[in-house]
């Protein structure tokens, strides 16, 4: 059974630092692409990161980039989000996803087994 769960979610203030870890379950390290996505009340989903099995390659939203890091533990089968210097418009909860054979960028990968999400809050 593929199985995703979140972890490291809470309340950060703005400059601060903050990991959120997703653990997977059901399948093998390696043998996936992974995302991380949020979504705040009333607008639709944003994929603010994700890395590819394909080529190890990783692409972040232009809004995150040079603050959030993302990163697999193969010897965990965990993927992290690092969240460096987080902005109030970072609060929205964040889920992540995988995407088995997908032979191409991550950004193109269809996500079809998600996790439960974790809620993180940014106070300026």
């Amino acid at each position: 059974q593929v199985r995703l769960v979140e972890s490291g979610g809470g309340s950060v203030q703005a400059g601060g630092s903050l990991r959120l870890s997703c653990a997977a379950s059901g399948f093998g390290a390696g043998c996936y692409s992974g995302a991380w996505f949020r979504q705040a009340p009333g607008k639709g989903r944003e994929r603010v990161s994700c890395f590819s099995s394909f080529d190890q390659s990783t692409n972040y939203a232009e809004s995150v980039k040079g603050r959030f890091t993302i990163l697999r533990v193969n010897a965990k089968n965990t993927v992290y989000l690092q969240m460096n210097s987080p902005k109030p418009e970072d609060t929205p909860v964040s889920s992540c996803a995988a995407a088995f054979y997908c032979l191409g960028p991550c950004s193109q990968c269809d996500y079809g087994y998600w996790g439960q999400g974790t809620q993180v809050t940014v106070s300026s």
